[in-house]
Order: structure tokens, then sequence, then C-alpha cells
């Protein structure tokens, strides 16, 4: 994508700056965010930061390009208040892809999520009956249906890209604003480099599809210049425990930090999950650059 104004919502968080960052070199972003989690200290000085809230009237949607990453984007987080989190997860992307309609754009690219899978430990594809178990999840699925209708009504084209556990660090990344809510890649090397047990639910068998954050913004620019319609995975169809994980980070480390294995706290729990990227490859070409051997070498390398 070149010479395009593009505006990224949620752009001063974790994925969001991510790819505002990437896209600036070569196209005029601008960023919105309302700082709930993110910080304008992730965005280069290239990408013009907008303070305000996907619920605002007047948002800087003049543009060829929408991405909508903004959300309250964790099931802990929506269910803190899921008032909140139904307004800003669904009432803000409707309000954003609205004024942006009306403003001209019709190309949106949108983030959902890989949870409405539940837990499986074989790919998932997009075709699969899913369902909404969590208020996060259901305000994901209310995503991609707004999509349909912005789509059959007003022709703008809507991707919603399922993203599985997408990751890069808090040493060298941006991901160390999120905290607790941050991918257990980052918190668990950040824990292990400094000598702390990382805590895990269960046994540590738990899987998931860890996507580098590098791959993800490929993925969402290539939506966009693809113009894609409908929903689609972003993950590597690859699935690694957390055993595996934590044997990883010692290795790299050079460490021996043994985990903290305690009962699982959480009422709805996603055990395992792994995409099924067929669609995403056959429409884009996208394919994953960073196996995951070589992501937890990079989330490392700065603790070395």
């Amino acid at each position: 994508m070149e010479g395009k104004r593009v505006l990224v919502t949620g752009g001063a968080g974790f994925i969001g700056s991510n790819l505002a960052n990437h896209l600036a070199a070569s196209n005029d972003v601008v960023a919105v965010d309302d700082l709930y989690l993110g910080t304008p200290d992730n965005l280069d000085d290239a990408v013009t930061f907008v303070e305000a809230s996907v619920l605002d009237d007047d948002l800087p949607t003049d543009v060829d390009v929408v991405f909508h990453l903004a959300a309250l984007s964790s099931y802990k987080m929506h269910e803190e208040n899921p008032r909140v989190g139904a307004r800003v997860n669904v009432e803000g992307f409707v309000n954003t892809v609205d004024q942006a309609r009306h403003d001209g754009c019709d190309t949106v690219v949108y983030a959902s999520t890989s949870s409405i899978y539940g837990s499986r430990t074989e790919p998932s594809p997009e075709s699969m009956p899913v369902e909404a178990r969590t208020g996060y999840e259901a305000s994901k699925l209310a995503r991609e249906r707004y999509g349909e209708y912005f789509y059959n009504h007003y022709d703008v084209r809507c991707a919603g890209l399922r993203f599985f556990s997408v990751y890069q660090g808090f040493e060298g990344g941006n991901e160390e604003h999120k905290g607790e809510y941050a991918n257990t890649v980052a918190q668990f090397t950040h824990q292990i480099a400094n000598g702390e047990r990382p805590v895990l639910f269960g046994d540590g068998s738990q899987t998931r599809d860890f996507t580098h954050v590098d791959d993800v913004v490929r993925g969402i620019e290539l939506a966009a210049d693809h113009r894609l319609q409908g929903v689609y995975n972003l993950g590597t169809g690859e699935s690694y425990s957390f055993n595996e994980m934590i044997d990883m980070i010692n290795a790299e480390l050079g460490t021996d930090v043994e985990p903290e294995y305690v009962e699982n706290p959480l009422p709805v729990y996603v055990h395992d999950t792994m995409a099924d990227p067929t669609k995403m490859r056959e429409a884009t070409g996208w394919e994953p650059r960073v196996d995951f051997e070589e992501g937890v070498a990079r989330v490392c390398a700065p603790y070395r």
C-alpha cells in the first residue's frame, strides 16, 4: 500500500501501533486511540495521533482505508463491564464505519477473534459453526454481521480478520503497556528473564496458534490491498503448548525456571487453538514468515 490516507483505530495499542508505524513509511497515517490501554509512545513521529474514542462524532474518517482495531480486546476486559464492552466493540465499530462511508471510504479491515471457534486441536476453518460463549465473543460476532450489513447495503467492503495469539514482546516490542493482557509469550519471557516463575493454568498442556505481529501486520495490509470481503483467519496453522513455550524460552535465555501450575480460575477458557489459514492464503498469497522458534528468539534477544 502506497500513497493512501488511512485511519487506524486503536492505533496506539499493540497491533494498531505496529500497523500504523509500518504503513507510515509510505502512507499518510492517522492513529486514533482513547488511551484506555494504548500509549502514543508506541508510535513513530510519522504517524499523526488523535486522542479520541470510536464512540465520538467527527472522527478523522476522510480516508481511503479504515483499519478498525479498537476494542476491549479480551474476555476479562469485556466482562468488567459488559455494557461498556458492547458499546466500544459494537457501537464503536458501527459508528466508525458509518462515518467513514459518509466520507466516501469503501474499504474497511477490522479485528475479529478466533475465540469464537472454542477449544480445538484441529485447524479451524472459517466455514465451521461458531457461537458466542462470552460477551467478548458476542461483540466480535456482531462486528462480523455489521460488516455484512455495510457491504450488502452500502457496498463498503469489510474484511474481518480472526486473529489468533498475536505476540511481539516487551523489550523491543509494543506489548508492555498491556501488562496482564499481553500475550503469554511476552509475559512469560519477561518473568523468566527476571527470575520469576510464570504461572500456568492447569498442567500447561493448553495450546495456542502463536502468530508474530509482523506477519499479522502484513496480513492486515494485504486484506486492504485486495479489498477483501467477509471473514478470514490470520494464524499460522501450527500450535504449541505453554509447556513447550516455557522450554523454548529457557533454552533461548540459558535459564532453568520452572513454571508454577495453578487451578484455572476462569469460568470460560479456550484450551486449544489452531488456524486454518487456507482462505487467506488463497485470497492474498499470505503465508507466515516468522515461525515460532524464530519468534521466541526475537522476544528473548533483548534480555540476553
